[in-house]
């Protein structure tokens, strides 16, 4: 028979409440604690534990904090991530996050959702779907990335968005839901900010 961990992981429906999970959770909630409680100039210190923390690293990151999540375990960062002050990744399935990705503060990505059926919510149920983030990607402050949604590379995501679908390569997004408003053209070289030219 599969223990709750296991279910979890396959994305089959799961108790939370599992002690094996329960303690999981207290071992991350307790490095996340210690993290967000040491001074910023000691970055190294920081780094080491967040190489503890989470799934796997790149060679270099920077995690502002405060961050919290559910696991760590379960998130896989790539090369030159950057993540602003608090960041909330609720980790019960895989996050994956690709090289040159920056987060906005308070950008939350859930992979946990309960069931819609208000007797199943109750008793406890509860499931996980993983979230992929590709290569070079800017996800805007205030963002919420929900469970199942893949992001494509090169993309841009608008702040205040709530992703619930996917979203593909090279476009501009944003919205609530979130949805592609433009791709990104050989134009968009020219500007840093709205018509605003780089200078020669």
């Amino acid at each position: 028979m599969a223990s709750e961990k296991e279910k979890m992981l396959s994305e089959k429906p799961y108790l939370s409440s599992d002690d094996e999970l329960a303690t999981e959770r207290l071992l991350a909630q307790s490095l996340c604690f210690e993290i967000n409680h040491i001074p910023p100039a000691e970055i190294e210190k920081r780094n080491e534990l967040y190489r503890k923390l989470l799934g796997s690293t790149g060679e270099k990151f920077l995690i502002e904090i405060p961050f919290h999540c559910d696991y760590g375990y379960n998130i896989e960062i790539g090369e030159n991530f950057y993540s602003n002050y608090n960041c909330i990744i609720l980790d019960c399935a895989r996050v994956r996050i690709g090289d040159n990705v920056m987060l906005a503060p308070n950008v939350s990505i859930f992979t946990a959702g309960h069931p819609i059926d208000a007797e199943m919510r109750n008793s406890g149920l509860e499931y996980a779907i993983p979230v992929s983030i590709d290569n070079n990607v800017w996800i805007g402050g205030n963002t919420v990335i929900n469970p199942g949604v893949s992001i494509g590379s090169n993309t841009v995501i608008g702040s205040g968005s709530v992703v619930t679908k996917d979203i593909p390569s090279n476009v501009i997004a944003a919205g609530n839901p979130c949805k592609v408003i433009r791709k990104i053209t050989e134009e968009d070289r020219q500007f840093y900010f709205r018509k605003r030219k780089f200078e020669e």
